[in-house]
Formats: structure tokens, sequence, C-alpha cells
């Protein structure tokens, strides 16, 4: 026998013995019909909702429709090469996306595939992406911040680790810069960071991944994307993708941040997928589960107890408005869920007040008890000093004779309005937060001209850094003013003013 003939027949041995007679009883069915991203499957009858099935091209779909003689499922990709007759099967799986530290600085679609082109992702796990909410005997009151480093956002509507605080406002008022700007502002504070954009543009989406790269953020970042160019189940099972990712490290006792922008866009992508399901159309042509629909996302947020890990998920959904409109069926919807909101507003963006946060809309319900004491306590004056200016100021429209008290209030809202205003992908650490308020508050901007304030915090913190950086330190430490402390925050702005010449 030669060569040759004995590898022939020891390949043919290996293949007898690992041949297995044990029969595959996979259940299978037959597209019926199938068009603009949805498939009409015979058959199948064992299929649970949320299921995965395989098709012959090997494209996924996910089984939604449960109906007595078919179910309909969403195609996860192009329905290009999917046609009628064609077998599909059930593959026992709800769907599900690969998690772990190995998607720390990638970018990767609805599924979890890699799209950066940095290669296949070694994950330690999957999860599916749909899983329950924690428990209420799971969770425990928000008690520590999360810091964004936006001036008006610490002071005014704080963030708790747990939270979930909704960005609210009309297209271009800067409501995904908030969102990038608390990303950035998480480095070295040991929070993972998973940003879900749905619907948006690919060119808005390379511009915020070049402010991640330069910024170092993608080093403690997830990106999911879902772009506009995606088709509406994509869209649709994006942001549980995203909150799947990000609550693995939660379960791990982590603490993790995860944008949604925008949910407007997923309650459009799904509204598409139930009318071509054809779902009975409700309000606005929405299905009547569309607030399920971000109930069940958002309540996945928490603030875990120490008994399971003592991680947190804290989720800042983003919601466009159309002409302010707060009211319209969905900002409400996501409203009545979230624990708070930040209200931003196209007149106060476009009269050069940037954040444009409106004070009088935005509220924390929870994140004021989770504020550092020093915070706490400048920003409870803050709130109502600013919040009297906002009426002086259109009472001040209609009177020119004014007593001197209430000039003063709006002379000193002036000020609060200037310091609140900070540029975009420059997050401020909270203890230059503590020493600039502590300065507005104590009114000691009051006889600095309105063009120079921007400048005096800037001289303040560098003067403070180079010769009594000790108050930084016991800031960010104790997280308290104490009487010392004041005494050496006091002396320093004296000497800042004299020595930059501040009348």
């Amino acid at each position: 026998m030669s060569v040759f003939d004995e590898g022939v027949s020891k390949v043919i041995e290996e293949l007898i013995e690992s041949y297995s007679s044990k029969p595959d009883f996979t259940e299978a069915g037959t597209v019926i019909q199938v068009g603009d991203g949805i498939a009409r499957i015979s058959g199948l009858y064992s299929a649970m909702s949320g299921e995965l099935v395989e098709f012959s091209n090997g494209v996924y779909g996910i089984a939604l429709n449960l109906d007595e003689d078919s179910i309909g499922a969403v195609i996860m990709g192009s329905d290009a090469g999917i046609k009628e007759g064609d077998p599909v099967r059930l593959t026992g799986r709800m769907a599900e996306v690969p998690v772990g530290d190995a998607m720390l600085g990638r970018v990767v679609n609805a599924l979890g595939e890699p799209i950066d082109g940095k290669g296949a992702i070694a994950a330690s796990a999957r999860r599916n992406v749909e899983s329950p909410a924690p428990s209420v005997i799971m969770r425990q009151e928000v008690n520590k911040p999360l810091q964004t480093g936006i001036k008006a956002i610490d002071a005014l509507v704080p963030i708790g680790k747990g939270q979930r605080e909704l960005i609210i406002g009309d297209r271009q008022t800067g409501k995904t810069a908030i969102a990038i700007d608390t990303i950035i502002n998480q480095k070295d504070k040991d929070v993972y960071c998973v940003y879900v954009a749905i619907g948006q543009k690919a060119s808005t989406i390379a511009r915020i991944l070049k402010v991640l790269n330069e910024t170092g953020a993608m080093e403690y970042t997830t990106v999911v994307l879902a772009t506009a160019s995606d088709p509406a189940p994509l869209q649709y099972i994006a942001p549980y993708a995203g909150c799947a990712i990000a609550e693995h490290w939660m379960y791990k006792g982590k603490d993790v941040l995860i944008i949604y922008d925008d949910l407007s866009k997923h309650a459009v992508a799904y509204r598409a997928i139930s009318l071509l399901l054809r779902r009975p159309p409700g309000r606005e042509a929405y299905p009547g589960d569309i607030f399920y629909l971000h109930s069940r996302l958002l309540e996945r947020a928490a603030c875990l107890s120490e008994e399971y890990g003592g991680g947190s998920l804290t989720a800042l959904p983003i919601i466009e408005t159309q002409e302010g409109d707060i009211s319209a069926y969905i900002p409400t919807n996501v409203i009545s869920i979230t624990d708070g909101q930040i209200y931003l507003e196209a007149e106060l963006f476009n009269d050069g007040v940037r954040p444009a946060i409106n004070p009088g809309f935005s509220v924390s319900r929870v994140g004021g008890s989770a504020q550092i004491p020093a915070m706490k306590t400048l920003a409870g004056p803050l709130r109502i000093e600013f919040a009297q200016y906002k009426e002086l100021a259109v009472f001040s429209q209609f009177g020119s004779d004014l007593s001197a008290d209430t000039l003063e209030r709006l002379k000193h809202g002036e000020r609060i309005m200037e310091v609140l205003k900070q540029p975009q992908y420059r997050p401020m650490p909270v203890e230059d937060q503590v020493l600039i308020l502590y300065a507005l508050n104590n009114k000691h901007l009051a006889n600095i001209e309105i063009e120079r304030i921007q400048k005096f915090q800037k001289d303040l913190i560098r003067y403070v850094d180079q010769h009594a950086d000790h108050i930084k330190a016991e800031i960010r430490e104790s997280g308290r003013i104490t009487s010392k402390l004041v005494e050496s925050i006091e002396a320093v702005i004296k000497q800042v003013k004299e020595q930059y010449n501040y009348s």
C-alpha cells in the first residue's frame, strides 16, 4: 500500500470515529413574505418572543410577532439575500452581545461586532441584550456624585451614580456636547463609559470619535453604533446591546456611565418596525407598548447594594424636542421614567449662554443627596439667587425706576450667568468649581467687570495651582470647606485681585 493510500485510509478512519448517528432536531420554517427588513415565516411553532432565527444566507433575525399560523421577524441586516421559500431555523438563543474588558476602546455595531478595523474582540463572555432590571432588594439609594465637570450641572442639577438623568432640548442646542464632556470628565475616576449612537449621521460620529481619541477617553469607553443608514431593527436593538455591555461591568462592582443618543430616533425606528409588523398604531402612530420600550431599558440603570457588588449604572438618555415642546408624546414618556431632566433652550444657546441650561425646567430628583458637602453648601444659595434673577430680569424690562436692592440682585445674577458659561470639551474638576463658586457666592466678583470674569476664573485656578495647591487637595479629599480653609481661600482671592489688578 502506498503512502498516499495509507493517508486516505487514516482520514476515513478518523471520520468514521467522529461520526455521530445522533439526529439533529432543529426546528425549521419557511419564509412566506419578505420586504422592508421584515420576514413573515410559517412553521417555527415553538419560537419564543425575542428568539434569534437564522436564515439560509447566514443573516439573523429576531422573532417579535408570534401569530397563530406564522411569526413576524425583524432581519438584523440586509434582506437582499432572503427570498420567499427560503428555509429558516430556530437557534434556541436570544439576541446577545460580547461583553468584558476587551470591549474597552472599541467601536462596535448593534450586534457587538467590531467596525473599527482593529480585528476581532476576544470577549470574556456574552450577555443577552434583553435582561430583567435589578429588583428593589438589589438596589441602594443614590449617594455618590457622578461629576460631569460642567459647573451648571454639578451645582444646579447634580447627577448621582445610578441615576437616570434626561438631557432634553431642540436640535443643535448642545445635548451631545454635555454627554461627551461627561465622558471626558471620567478620566482617572475609575468609571467605564458606553456611548450608544442611534440614527446619527456617520460624519457626526466621526467627529465624536476624534474628540474621544484626542482626549484619551476611548481608553475607558465603548462606542455602540447604529447610524442613520443602518436598518431600523439595528437601531432598535442598539441601546439594549449597549446596556448589556455596561451591565456586565455593573454586576462586577464597577461604576458605569451610559449615554443613549438619542431615544427619539430609537422610538421612530421601533414605530417603523411595529407598523411593518402590522401592529395597531396609537397616538402619533406609535405602538401601544412605546412606553415599555424605554421603561424596560432605563430601569436597568441602578446603584446596587453592597451585597450585590456595589456597582452602579448611570444613564443619560437624550431626547430631541420640536420647537421646545416638552409636552409631546415621547418627551413626556421619558421624563416620567427618569429621575430628572437637563433642559437645554435654543434661545439661551443663541444668546451665547453655553451650556444653554434652563434652570427653571431642569431638575434632579436624586443627585442633591449625592453632592459633596462643599458643593451642596454653595449650590443652595446659588439656585435661589439664580431663580430670583430670572424673575427680576423679566420684571425689570417693564420698569425703569428700580431700587438699589433690585439693581444689586440683577448685577449679581449677571455674574452667575457668566460664571456658569463653559467652553465645549473642557470639563472642570469639582475642586476648581468649588473655588470659583465660593468667590461668586461671597460677592468677590461684584467689583469685577462681566467681560473679565472668565479671565479671573482662569487666573484664580492658575494661582492656586502654583502657590496654594493644598487648598484643592483638601477639597478633593474631605469634600468640605472648613473655617481654616475659608481663611486660605479668602487670602488667595485677595492676592489674585491685587496681583492681576481686578478693581
